[in-house]
C-alpha cells in the first residue's frame, strides 16, 4: 500500500497517474476534497487529510504501507496567517515524519526552492542559513531543518526531501493564480491576445527575471527513483538551467502560433513585490552524485508538449 498526500493536487496526482501506469493501484489518496477531473486515477481509498492519523493508528493499515509520498501542503505563497502554515506544513509534516521513523517506513516529502529566499545565488543544499521570504517558504524551511537534525541523529531514518523549483505541466489548472506561468501565459493569449510579464526587478530588465522551470514528469520520476534507493537527505529538483520569462513567453507564443501578439510589461503586484524571487537555478550536483542520471526535459520540449496537451483538452 502506498500513501500519497495531496494525491488530487498537482504533483501528487501525477505521481498517482504514473503509479497507475506501472500497474500499481493499491494507493491511499489523502487530500482535502476529491477533484472531479481526476476520475481516471485508480486508487484503493480516499482519506480526508484531517483523518490521516486516525487511519495510521490502525495496525492493520500500518503493516501494509510501503512508502509515503507526502506532497500535500498549503501551497499559496501569499498567505498572511503564519499559524495556518505552521500547522498545515510544518506540524503536519513533522507528524508524518515521526510516524515513518517509528514504523520504519520511507517518506519522500515536498520541499521548495522558496527556502533559499530572494537574494541567494548559490542554490545548493549545503547553503545555510536558509532565508525564506514568505510564510510558505518559512514553513518548508522549518521542515528541512527538522529533517536534517533527525537524519543527523538517526541512521535508520528513511527520509528524502525534494526541493522543487518552478514546476509546470498537466493537472495544475486548479491552482489558478499559483499555476505555472506557462499555463497562465496560454490562458492570457487565448483570452486577451497578449501576455503580461513583470517589469524589471532584482537587477534584471523587463521580463528578464529567470527561473529554473522543471516539468512535473521529471519531479515524478525523481520521486519514484528515490523510492527504490537506499538514500536519504534533501535534494534539489530542477533542470539546473535558468530561463527568462521572456523566453518562456516567446515559446508559448510560437506553439500557439501567436508570434505577433503583444508582450505587456506590468508592475509586480504589491502582495508579492517584497518577496519576489527574480532568479532561481537549481544546483543538481548532489542529485547527480546520488546516481540520478535521467535527462531533464528541456523548456522548449516541455512547453511544446504542455501547450499541445492544453490545446487538445
Amino acid at each position: 500500500m502506498i500513501i500519497v498526500t495531496g494525491g488530487f493536487g498537482f504533483i501528487g496526482s501525477n505521481i498517482v497517474e504514473e503509479l497507475n501506469n506501472r500497474n500499481i493501484n493499491d494507493i491511499i489518496i489523502v487530500d482535502k476534497v476529491r477533484i472531479p477531473q481526476h476520475k481516471k486515477l485508480k486508487f484503493k481509498k480516499f482519506v480526508n487529510y484531517k483523518n490521516l492519523f486516525k487511519f495510521l493508528k490502525l495496525k492493520e493499515n500500518v503493516k501494509k504501507i510501503k512508502i509515503i509520498f507526502h506532497q500535500g501542503a498549503n501551497s499559496s505563497t501569499v498567505g498572511k496567517n503564519l499559524t495556518e502554515y505552521i500547522n498545515d506544513n510544518f506540524i503536519y509534516t513533522k507528524k508524518i515524519i515521526d510516524f515513518s521513523i517509528r514504523n520504519k517506513i520511507k517518506v519522500i516529502y515536498a520541499s521548495s526552492a522558496s527556502v533559499y529566499g530572494i537574494n541567494n545565488k548559490d542554490f545548493k543544499e549545503t547553503s545555510f542559513p536558509l532565508y525564506p521570504e514568505n510564510n510558505y517558504g518559512l514553513s518548508k524551511a522549518l521542515v528541512d531543518y527538522y529533517v536534517l537534525n533527525v537524519i543527523g541523529k538517526n541512521k535508520n531514518a528513511k527520509i528524502v526531501g525534494l526541493r522543487y523549483f518552478n514546476v509546470y505541466g498537466p493537472k495544475e489548472n486548479h491552482k489558478k493564480r499559483m499555476a505555472s506561468v506557462i499555463f497562465n501565459f496560454r490562458k492570457q493569449l487565448v483570452r486577451d491576445k497578449k501576455i503580461n510579464l513583470f517589469k524589471g526587478s532584482g537587477g534584471f530588465s523587463n521580463g528578464e527575471q529567470k527561473r529554473d522551470f522543471v516539468h512535473v514528469k521529471d519531479c515524478v520520476n525523481v520521486n519514484l527513483w528515490f523510492w527504490k534507493k537506499n538514500i536519504r537527505g534533501i535534494f534539489n529538483v530542477g533542470t539546473g538551467k535558468a530561463i527568462s520569462f521572456n523566453k518562456i513567453a516567446k515559446e508559448v507564443q510560437k506553439n500557439l502560433k501567436y508570434q505577433d501578439t503583444k508582450i505587456n510589461y506590468i508592475n509586480i503586484p504589491k502582495d508579492i513585490l517584497r518577496n519576489y524571487q527574480s532568479f532561481t537555478k537549481a544546483d543538481i550536483s548532489k542529485l547527480r552524485k546520488a546516481g540520478y542520471k535521467k535527462k531533464f526535459i528541456s523548456y522548449r520540449d516541455g512547453v511544446k508538449s504542455y501547450i499541445n496537451l492544453l490545446n487538445s483538452s
